[in-house]
């Protein structure tokens, strides 16, 4: 117990916590919760961050982390250790010394269910991994497509007589009449600002989409008491099903049906972990309606002002908010209709629309026939 106890003191303080001592009580993080350390395994279960890849590039980026790095590099290592290891999600696990999945004494930096997201995420294999060569001084690379051929767009810095360099884009597909055909940054990056312009709905668009969002999280509150109840009744039916297995192994006198019945228990008590989670925390909202309201709004209201802070990750997020497909540009016409995201399309919807009485003719002859 000695030795048990040491492991799991040595758990909780890698992740920053306080050791038990003993105590029952819940033990809480010594330190603030960093958003670093609690975004980057979010974002990695949301899918945000594709790759182990990006993680690392995303943790190198912030520099109250990799200040703590040689050279502010980041090893693999360290980054699949972030993601895979158990406590980081409020719960212990030592299967060397036959301690099973529980509920620990700390507070968790992810629900166990993220947990299991990024565990099935990692062992989904490869996936397409984010380009190296997209930086901040060209973000539309591969972004917008050739209105020619439907290509996407390269970049790259070409050089003048002169010697100087100049940031530019073009098509590289053999065959597309603007082949190899250079346009300048701040010329299609211009228009692509003035796209994003266009797209901000009227006010009285907004104020629709305020009390639509508000039905909305109504109905989904109540959906989530409904799911939490179901929760909770699927982890007593798992705990009926635990104590039926028990009295079958008390019961049992072959070694391998015991084992049977062990890996299946350890099976259900994970099981019964996630429901129980489900139960106490799904019914809740992270953030209230106000907060989570003013997020998305802000960003539908006026999409071009997070294209303005010249972040390259919330550029990105900008591009894959706003266009379900890549917009596509002429070198001579400019940007053509971009296909929106849907809630592009229903504020446009809502408040695109001018009203105004008929005129007198157009709509029938002047001559009877």
């Amino acid at each position: 117990m000695r030795r048990l106890s040491s492991i799991l003191d040595r758990l909780l303080e890698i992740a920053g916590l306080p050791r038990l001592t003993g105590s029952s009580s819940s033990a809480q993080p010594t330190r603030k919760v960093d958003p670093v350390n609690q975004g980057r395994p979010k974002g990695f279960a949301a899918g945000r961050l594709q790759s182990q890849a990006e993680v690392k590039r995303f943790l190198e980026a912030e520099p109250a982390f990799a200040s703590r790095h040689p050279r502010g590099q980041i090893r693999y290592e360290e980054v699949h250790r972030l993601l895979t290891r158990l406590h980081y999600a409020g719960y212990i696990e030592v299967p060397d010394w036959g301690v099973t999945r529980r509920k620990g004494h700390h507070q968790g930096l992810i629900t166990l269910a993220e947990y299991e997201r990024i565990q099935a995420h990692i062992a989904e294999g490869a996936r397409v991994a984010a380009r190296a060569d997209i930086d901040a001084d060209l973000p539309l690379r591969g972004a917008v497509a050739c209105a020619s051929c439907g290509r996407p767009l390269i970049s790259c810095w070409s050089t003048s007589k002169t010697g100087a360099k100049h940031p530019c884009y073009l098509c590289f597909a053999k065959g597309c009449p603007d082949y190899r055909k250079s346009i300048r940054r701040d010329v299609i990056e211009g228009a692509f600002v003035d796209l994003l312009q266009r797209l901000q709905p009227s006010d009285s668009a907004v104020a629709v989409a305020r009390a639509m969002f508000g039905e909305i999280w109504n109905h989904r509150l109540a959906q989530a008491r409904d799911l939490a109840a179901g929760a909770k009744r699927e982890a007593t039916k798992i705990e009926r099903q635990i104590e039926q297995l028990l009295d079958r192994i008390v019961a049992a006198d072959s070694p391998a049906v015991i084992g049977a019945y062990e890996t299946r228990i350890a099976k259900l008590e994970r099981d019964k972990l996630l429901w129980a989670e489900k139960a106490a925390t799904g019914h809740a909202p992270r953030r209230p309606f106000d907060e989570m309201f003013e997020l998305a709004l802000g960003f539908l209201a006026n999409p071009w002002k997070l294209w303005e802070s010249g972040d390259l990750a919330l550029r990105r997020t900008t591009l894959n908010l706003a266009f379900a497909s890549r917009p596509a540009y002429c070198r001579r016409e400019g940007f053509r209709t971009p296909e929106t995201t849907m809630p592009f399309k229903v504020l446009a919807g809502v408040g695109g629309y001018e009203c105004g009485m008929a005129g007198r003719m157009g709509f029938e002859p002047t001559k009877p026939f």
